[in-house]
């Protein structure tokens, strides 16, 4: 069985899709852009769009009852794949201290939704008893 996840804490979603959906112990978040969920504004810069980017994340993960922790695997779309250094710094600083680091791709697109330059999804794992805080 599948449940969509929705919060208020991160944008939402720009088409008919969800923020993130369970399906048994599995999250499928939907790709998370640079914006602002009470401005509706994309932040300027790259590093400022990952940032929010990977904070809207962590608020789906959160809806979904999990942590960055249960990550299993990433993928990072980026508009320049030069920017992929520094969009990895601001990414190493959302998983930290985690034996295991979740699997990743980056990816260098033509173009992403709202002009974002940046769109980073994520696949968990939810630990056993954990439940939808939303």
């Amino acid at each position: 069985m599948k449940k969509a996840v929705a919060t208020k804490q991160a944008p939402q979603a720009l088409g008919p899709y969800s923020q993130a959906v369970v399906c048994g112990k599995m999250v499928y978040c939907s790709g998370q852009i640079g914006l602002d969920p009470k401005t509706n504004q994309l932040a300027k810069e790259v590093d400022q769009q990952a940032k929010q980017a990977l904070h809207n994340l962590k608020a789906v993960l959160t809806a979904a009852g999990t942590t960055p922790a249960d990550v299993v695997k990433v993928t990072v779309f980026m508009t320049n794949i030069e920017d992929f250094q520094l969009v990895n710094q601001i990414y190493s600083q959302f998983f930290v201290d985690q034996q295991c680091l979740p699997a990743r791709s980056a990816v260098g697109v033509q173009a992403l939704p709202a002009g974002a330059l940046v769109e980073i999804e994520a696949i968990a794992q939810k630990k056993k008893g954990s439940k939808s805080n939303e």
